[in-house]
């Protein structure tokens, strides 16, 4: 059996993720991840103090858009002062003795996360065109085993009722907007 084009885009998205991690090393992949998540949770924190300010330039705006400007701001500067900091703290890494592991350890990694995207990609693909409609291409394709099981045990990892889970989404955007909220569900 051939080599298909899924076969080949699959290898080509883990080596690329893999490549652009190893040039950034390890600590700044990582270290970016978590500047994401920091920048969330200030974001969620500490956007009442601002929302005076963003309301000076967003006269008779709704509140929604104000409260999401003011996150929204918060989670910029946030996340700038991270990459500043997560910059430094990498090159300083990259520079010394452990530079080598870093940059071994960024690949793996970055190999890692492309077989997840390309994991999650082909379960969408998968999702939204029947097997019967596929491409020999996909049918075909030496990682398709691979790509199927690895995405019904990601599907495996999601909550049973992942709608049910969005409710709580859905309270804290009804938070941001003002409106009355409804608790949502226990699991």
């Amino acid at each position: 059996m051939p080599v298909t084009i899924l076969d080949l885009v699959v290898i080509g998205i883990v080596l690329i993720s893999g490549l652009l991690a190893m040039v950034r090393g390890f600590t700044r992949e990582v270290l970016a991840i978590g500047s994401w998540a920091v920048a969330a949770i200030a974001a969620y924190l500490f956007y009442k103090p601002v929302v005076p300010y963003v309301i000076q330039y967003a006269v008779k705006q709704p509140p929604a858009l104000v409260n999401g400007l003011a996150m929204g701001g918060v989670f910029l500067v946030t996340l700038f002062i991270a990459y500043i900091i997560t910059s430094k703290l990498s090159d300083f890494i990259l520079d010394s003795r452990v530079g080598a592991l870093d940059r071994t350890l960024g690949f793996l990694f970055g190999a890692a996360r492309g077989f997840l995207l390309a994991v999650v990609g082909f379960g969408f693909f998968s999702w939204l065109v029947t097997e019967k409609q596929q491409p020999t291409w996909v049918a075909d394709a030496k990682f398709r085993p691979i790509l199927t099981s690895s995405f019904d045990k990601l599907k495996g990892m999601l909550p049973e009722n992942l709608d049910e889970s969005f409710g709580v989404v859905k309270q804290l955007g009804d938070e941001l907007k003002g409106g009355a909220t409804t608790p949502p569900k226990a699991p």
